[in-house]
């Protein structure tokens, strides 16, 4: 293994990989910090003032104004190797050339003036569906974020890892849009065919993770794996579950279950042998965490080598204000997945036994808990349907449906409909049962109504993963087509029926047909790629 002391006078304590810089054209000026320790990236960090010290041990960094993933500044350079295989437009905006060169020129120029801190990785638990991932990178504390959220490789194979794919991350650097033909002065850029990620105009560290998550959601459709935005957890008898959803829905707080093995709370790939995990971390939301609710993910917040992303603190004690969003209501916490303590290691699992589509719904007309036929499952995928509620953009002043292919098509490069065909295959060929639960409103929409309490979600969930739903009667819903159960052991039955908790049955009816009307709109999108089956599995 080569050491500092053995490496050239540029590189410094850590492991370094004997495919240097060079390998990407750089030509440091400054110091090299290959593979730091975080303990060691902690003392980086705090010296070079890039965030603070939290109560219990916790690193404390702030990126604003850019406190979320930015989608409108995501581009894919258009080039030969992908031309014909990507779903070019709003997602995939095409980005030329000679912009990507001018961009990467400014970010090399950068680069070689500061110090730099090299990070290698690699993401996916699979032999045949993981990359090794590199992130070089002058931020002390992205470096220590690239270490929680990819898997770590063991110290002894550092050394040869040879990256598949590299992240040039320049934070500081800015884009100018009349030069760099970007929209703005924030950019992430990928190239396919050179492996190369490029992140500027922006300190949000989730921006790295989710960069290779689309290198990976494109790259391993053709090795035969969907890629897939879903959390998974398994059983004591080895039943894995998977857990769709976007933001806010439930998907990590859902999967960290004391009962459960957590094998990831994101990113997973689905192939011939089963689940794995991309990542070898989590990057849960803390907003209004409570030990309480979420008793594993608010105790790593505790712990040392943890990154807490746009959290308040309080004066001089420097304790966690988790209610405080003043900065932003996407406040995070980047930790190792084994500071959950049923964490599965290495992240792999069976195929699965039951996936779960998760929305929160603030109209509050979607059955808590439904099953789903394949088909139905195919169109709910494809949907990808939540709500935004009152209040968190200007204007909404209702609750908003918002609707995202694959529950994560920022994430797509390819057409939802290859990811969508690919799971249905799989839910048949597998036998898998899908389950719809809602985990928003009920008794009205958003301002009326109220959020359907954690504990029976879970109750549900746990009911339905359990297999106990499999000995109760259903009924379908009038307007949605879903299977609705009966009874549910510890809910209350009327929970069950949203139109029961409407104080105004004609209201209910109302609130739901147009929810069902949003649906079909949104999937005329899709709707000459799929069977007639599928298209005829929506609401009526």
């Amino acid at each position: 293994m080569k050491t500092a002391e053995q490496a050239p006078d540029q590189t410094f304590p850590g492991v370094a990989s004997r495919h240097g810089l060079e390998l990407h054209g750089i030509e440091p000026s400054g110091r090299v910090f290959w593979n730091l320790s975080p303990a060691r990236i902690y003392e980086h960090a705090l010296r070079r003032s890039e965030g603070q010290l939290a109560h219990m041990g916790a690193f404390s960094a702030v990126t604003a104004p850019h406190t979320g993933r930015s989608p409108n500044d995501k581009y894919t350079v258009r080039e030969s190797s992908i031309e014909a295989t990507v779903d070019w437009g709003a997602v995939n905006v095409p980005m030329d050339e000679e912009h990507f060169d001018g961009l990467r020129a400014r970010i090399v120029d950068y680069l070689e003036r500061e110090d730099l801190f090299v990070r290698d990785a690699r993401a996916g638990e699979d032999s045949k569906g993981g990359i090794n991932v590199r992130v070089v990178t002058p931020s002390a504390w992205h470096s220590l974020f690239a270490y929680n959220m990819f898997l770590r490789p063991d110290p002894s194979d550092l050394e040869d890892m040879k990256p598949d794919f590299t992240v040039l991350h320049a934070p500081e650097v800015e884009a100018d849009p009349a030069l760099h033909g970007t929209r703005s002065s924030t950019f992430v850029a990928v190239h396919f065919g050179r492996r190369e990620v490029l992140i500027g105009g922006t300190r949000y560290a989730g921006e790295i993770k989710k960069s290779i998550f689309s290198v990976l959601n494109y790259l391993l459709p053709d090795r035969g794996i969907l890629p897939m935005h879903c959390s998974a957890n398994v059983g004591k008898a080895g039943d894995v579950a998977l857990f769709f959803g976007l933001s806010g829905t439930g998907k990590t707080t859902l999967s960290a279950d004391p009962e459960r093995g957590l094998i990831g709370d994101d990113e997973h790939g689905w192939s011939d042998d089963g689940v794995f995990n991309f990542e070898g971390g989590c990057y849960a939301k803390v907003i209004n965490l409570s030990p309480a609710a979420e008793p594993e993910i608010f105790a790593t917040t505790k712990m040392f080598g943890t990154i807490l992303e746009n959290v308040v603190l309080d004066g001089d004690l420097r304790e966690i204000q988790f209610e405080d969003g003043s900065i932003t209501e996407n406040t995070r916490a980047s930790y190792p997945i084994h500071y959950i303590p049923n964490a599965v290691l290495p992240g792999r699992g069976g195929h699965p036994r039951n996936v779960v589509l998760l929305t929160c719904d603030a109209f509050g007309v979607l059955p808590p808990v439904a099953r789903l036929s394949p088909e139905q499952a195919m169109y709910h995928f494809l949907s990808g349907y939540t709500a935004k509620v009152a209040g968190t953009e200007r204007g909404v002043t209702e609750p908003k449906a918002a609707f995202s292919a694959c529950f994560g098509a920022p994430f797509l490069p390819r057409h939802p409909g290859v990811y969508a065909e690919m799971l249905g295959e799989r839910l048949r060929r597998h036998d898998v049962r899908v389950w719809l639960v809602n985990t928003g409103w009920s008794g009205g929409g958003y301002g009326v109504g109220r959020r359907i309490k954690l504990s029976f979600t879970r109750r549900m969930v746990n009911a339905a993963l359990q297999g106990e739903l499999d000995e109760v009667a259903f009924r379908e819903h009038p307007i949605f087509g879903v299977s609705v159960p009966e009874a549910v052991e510890g809910v209350p039955s009327e929970i069950l029926d949203p139109k029961r908790t409407w104080s105004d049955p004609a209201a209910y009816d109302e609130a739901a047909s147009k929810l069902a009307g949003m649906f079909r709109e949104n999937f005329e999108r899709y709707a000459n790629g799929v069977s007639e089956a599928v298209r005829a599995a929506g609401p009526r």
